[in-house]
């Protein structure tokens, strides 16, 4: 489980091994994919979801802060196996550490 916000572009990348699974919480997510019928783009508003089946080309983005939760398996890269060159702005990591919630 990974806990994300997109209030920018992403770069075009593909996870070889696994579906990457997006939950938007808040906010509007656009998820670009390049496909054998050739490219689209879906547009996620806030409660949708959506699975990007493993080896698809795929690039996220937001033109509003937007909140989304992403399911994946543990070690999964965020630019994936392969992926255009990665700009500053784009955070390339395998996760952070849970960190909870204060108690109410």
């Amino acid at each position: 489980m990974r806990p994300g916000s997109r209030p920018c572009e992403h770069v075009w990348h593909v996870h070889d091994h696994t579906d990457e699974f997006f939950l938007v919480l808040d906010g509007e997510l656009r998820i670009a994919l390049r496909e054998p019928a050739g490219e689209r783009t879906v547009v996620l508003p806030r409660g949708s979801v959506f699975t990007v089946p493993r080896g698809t080309e795929h690039k996220p983005s937001a033109s509003v802060p937007t909140a989304i939760l992403m399911l994946e398996p543990t070690g999964t890269v965020t630019v994936g196996d392969r992926h255009d060159e990665v700009p500053d702005h784009v955070d390339a990591t395998t996760g952070r550490p849970y960190t909870p919630y204060p108690s109410l």
